[in-house]
């Protein structure tokens, strides 16, 4: 039974994390975007469009081998040819539905982000010593327990000897 509400309790807070609320919201949300971009593209794109020719982007089409036509209709009966005005569709929807998922949610939410940072008090606590600063303290540790002095801040001291000495300098203000 403690295996059973284990496993529960671990998909409800699977569920609860942030990552996966906001990514059923984004789906929701873009669902949406899809209908309002799909009715700009119909009642804006398209018009330009035809205004250069048929509404209907997914009538341009270009033949790459000998390709017969219908009189009627105008459309190919035979041959290869190549759909780019269903692309050329697609790619509209695509680069209109960033743009307004883009200007209308995630550039105002930075901003509001960016105010709430702002908002929030400055850490006064003193910065962490650097990887240099550590070494420094450790290199100093060691030629002064190398020369046998106990205290770190004395005078000027100079490490000689053979191969690999070290020499430092200290001077007092």
């Amino acid at each position: 039974m403690s295996e059973k509400t284990g496993v529960l309790t671990g998909f409800k807070e699977f569920l609860m994390r942030g990552n996966v609320i906001e990514l059923a919201v984004a789906v929701v949300v873009g669902a949406a975007f899809t209908n309002i971009v799909n009715a700009v593209v119909k009642g804006v794109i398209n018009p330009i469009v035809g205004a250069l020719g048929s509404q209907n982007l997914d009538h341009y089409k270009t033949c790459l081998t000998t390709c017969h036509t219908d009189a009627k209709s105008g459309d190919f009966t035979d041959g290869i040819y190549i759909l780019w005005g269903s692309v050329l569709s697609a790619v509209l929807t695509f680069v209109i539905t960033a743009a307004v998922v883009y200007f209308l949610m995630i550039l105002p939410m930075n901003k509001w982000k960016a105010r709430q940072d702002a908002k929030k008090p400055v850490d006064d606590s003193p910065l962490a010593p650097t990887e240099v600063e550590l070494l420094t303290e450790i290199r100093d540790a060691l030629v002064a327990q190398r020369n046998g002095s106990v205290s770190r801040a004395g005078a000027g001291s100079a490490v000689g000897g053979g191969a690999g000495s070290v020499v430092t300098q200290k001077t007092q203000q």
